[in-house]
């Protein structure tokens, strides 16, 4: 049994450290805060118990001495517990509290630091906390000090008087008593000071006054907890430093629909630009129940003239069924192969195939004229595919004097994860575009979410379709794109939101 106390850091999924991530992806149970960054789960393993103790205000899910008894009792079960914390676990979060609790029950424990939001927020703001001009160190405070308490914790004369750069935690409330402290004390009012909301997030934003303005202009630009209070003249390099506000997408909060499977690519290319992704995959990938179809054609290979993968998935689930008999890309013999865009044509390479034939318009009439154009009247031809797709490509072909055997390795069954956190943003008037990567997942966003409901939100929401196809289908439900790329790839969707949002 042992438990480890690990900081999730401020928000921003990728400042996990690799120590923390191995942990999660270990761990019997997980048990975390609000603060903690919910794509952090992703890496559980599988069955692994989550539990969600978060304090949010006066709301809390459990006492500070119910989370301790939780994770001693998870513990003394023989399980290895992941305390999963906001920042650092022993800056300000009650980390050395637990672990004194857990020493005192016998259980074994190990810290896993993490990044504080008090050093990334303000770097991500463009304030380094110390610079040669400007300061030689740093003081961290809590602001949640009672100002109606008869005596201060603080010392703020040496706070007010000092060179230091200082960084307050959860001081919003007391902003204007933590102004007045420091300018009482001998602050010059006129010092650099700044706000840090919800610093490394996607909600991420910040702004620079003085120490003596700041309680008003704050708040007067919307800005409340959580937001860290930054003071001394670094702060006046916020304008020149400021990197993280200038991504095109920062505040932008992006629905991707595409299958878990597949989302992954698109999801980390707006994340990079700072949108905040909500993955809402509309369909799930899953393996056939039985495979005797495949297996039979997978031995038949020589008797085929080509191979004409339409995804990704297709690649996949093929080359598991090969493995699954004995095989490998050998076996593909002397067969050519196509591939219905880049993606599908990158994971090829992978399996030691350079495709034949990749067609410059990626849907299924652009690959029927190249196909066409290369002689297809009497080849036999194998298309590894979805279940249920669309019949244009095998149809042509035929016409083509083509003989076409289509074999599903897959099948697309609807999923329905994140319908209530779309329907909140929507009603909210806080999402600003839906992606769709094919006809079926706007057949299955719309069965999930009503049209109605985002007719209703539409003003300020766009639409992106991947290509015209996939725009048909959503003018079937009162919808014309807003977005949509002249090649029909995920980079050049990306590059269009990128434009347009």
């Amino acid at each position: 049994m042992k438990v480890y106390l690990i900081g999730a850091g401020p928000g921003d999924p990728g400042l996990l450290t690799i120590k923390g991530r191995d942990v999660l992806s270990e761990a019997d149970v997980i048990v975390y805060d609000y603060l903690a960054n919910s794509d952090f789960l992703n890496y559980a393993k599988p069955g692994a118990e989550i539990i969600y103790v978060g304090k949010k205000g006066g709301d809390h899910t459990l006492s500070q001495e119910g989370i301790n008894k939780l994770i001693v009792d998870k513990a003394k079960e023989g399980k290895v517990v992941a305390r999963l914390k906001g920042g650092d676990p022993y800056m300000f979060g009650r980390g050395g509290e637990e672990a004194e609790e857990l020493l005192d029950a016998g259980v074994s424990f190990e810290e896993i630091p993490g990044i504080t939001s008090a050093i990334a927020g303000p770097a991500y703001a463009g304030i380094p906390l110390t610079h040669r001009d400007y300061a030689s160190s740093v003081a961290f405070i809590t602001g949640h000090e009672n100002p109606d308490k008869p005596g201060s914790s603080h010392n703020w004369d040496a706070l007010a008087k000092g060179t230091s750069t200082l960084v307050f935690f959860m001081g919003m409330k007391n902003l204007p008593h933590i102004s007045a402290q420091l300018i009482k004390h001998g602050m010059d009012p006129n010092t650099p000071a700044a706000l840090v909301h919800w610093g490394t997030t996607t909600k991420h934003r910040s702004m620079a006054s003085t120490i003596e303005k700041l309680p008003v202009d704050g708040p007067a630009q919307g800005f409340t907890s959580p937001s860290l209070i930054v003071v001394g003249g670094v702060v006046n390099l916020r304008e020149r430093l400021n990197w993280y506000e200038q991504l095109p997408l920062l505040g932008k909060s992006v629905v991707v629909t595409r299958a878990r499977e597949q989302a992954s690519g698109m999801a980390a290319q707006l994340r990079k630009l700072g949108a905040n992704v909500i993955q809402f995959p509309t369909i799930k990938i899953n393996p056939l129940a039985e495979y005797a179809d495949v297996h039979a054609a997978i031995r038949n290979l020589a008797d085929y003239e080509w191979l004409i993968f339409t995804s990704v998935n297709g690649v996949k689930h093929f080359w598991l069924q090969m493995a699954e008999l004995g095989l490998d890309t050998r076996a593909i013999g002397k067969a050519k192969v196509a591939a219905i865009g880049p993606a599908t044509a990158d994971i090829l390479r992978e399996k030691g195939i350079e495709p034949d034939f990749i067609p410059e318009k990626y849907v299924a009439e652009g690959v029927v004229q190249g196909l066409l154009e290369r002689g297809m009247n009497g080849s036999k031809v194998l298309l590894p595919r979805a279940k249920e797709a669309r019949e244009v490509l095998p149809e042509e072909l035929r016409k083509a004097g083509a003989t076409v055997d289509i074999l599903p390795v897959y099948e697309t069954v609807p999923a329905g994860e994140a319908r209530d956190t779309v329907i909140e943003l929507l009603e909210k008037d806080e999402l600003h575009c839906v992606t769709f990567g094919s006809s079926s997942t706007v057949d299955n966003f719309f069965a999930l979410v009503s049209p109605e409901v985002v007719k209703k939100h539409k003003a300020g929401l766009k639409l992106a379709s991947i290509g015209p196809i996939t725009a048909k289908t959503l003018e079937s439900y009162g919808f014309t794109p807003d977005i949509q790329p002249e090649d029909y790839t995920i980079p050049a969707l990306v590059e269009e939101l990128k434009k347009n949002l």
